[in-house]
């Protein structure tokens, strides 16, 4: 009993706090055994016991549909990143024009979702890279971001996985993310601070040179206007 409250206080801790303890995300060996479909009636199932745990009455015209929908969206769009299949294809280029200053795509759109609480994450990703040889398309690098950001996740681990995939996908180390994201689970519960975000960066490679990193963050304080 006792082992059993100390591991629920430590979960509770973690969750509170913020922790991960891994790089990639927590998924057990038959997470794919179950094709979308499946899944989406086993959660259907689970949502609806839940609003008739609430004492919602699901006969309720508005109601009525909502464990069908919220199913569909865990497993076809918030959670979709979960899925290695959905991973989007990066096509790679020969840098044939030798540009060789960093390439700084900024202020990328972020949703994802707090895997301690499932509420939003929302933010902004700045993503930079040094080619070795090598470009990709810029949207690809917006599709990345977007891959990782559609899991339970927590942001130091968003960071990890949007640079590792680029270093990958690029053939360098020379990758740099920094993330400014607004998280419900601090905005709308417990604390409630509306006002707070949470930035986290990961250097890799040139970047973790002072005066590169500099450069880099110089590039996202710059005004961009059409």
């Amino acid at each position: 009993m006792k082992l059993d409250r100390t591991l629920k206080e430590h979960f509770e801790d973690i969750g509170n706090d913020h922790v991960s303890a891994a790089e990639d995300t927590p998924l057990r060996p038959d997470a794919f055994v179950l094709d979308d479909d499946e899944k989406i009636e086993r959660i259907k199932a689970n949502v609806r016991e839940i609003m008739l745990t609430l004492g919602l009455d699901l006969d309720d015209d508005s109601l009525g549909g909502t464990p069908d929908r919220v199913a569909k969206m865990f497993v076809k769009e918030i959670f979709g990143g979960l899925h290695p299949k959905r991973k989007p294809k990066s096509s790679t280029f020969k840098n044939k024009y030798k540009y060789g200053e960093m390439l700084v795509e900024k202020n990328i759109t972020l949703y994802s979702t707090c895997e301690h609480h499932l509420l939003p994450i929302v933010g902004k990703a700045h993503v930079a890279y040094i080619s070795n040889g090598t470009v990709v398309g810029l949207s690809k690098m917006n599709r990345i971001v977007d891959f990782y950001a559609k899991r339970p996740q927590v942001q130091e681990r968003l960071n990890i996985q949007i640079v590792r995939e680029l270093q990958k996908v690029l053939n360098t180390e020379d990758v740099a993310c920094v993330i400014d994201a607004k998280h419900l689970c601090v905005n709308s519960r417990g604390i409630r601070d509306i006002e707070s975000s949470t930035v986290t960066a990961e250097y890799g490679g040139k970047f973790k040179d002072e005066s590169i990193r500099r450069e880099f963050l110089e590039y996202l304080n710059l005004e961009t206007k059409f």
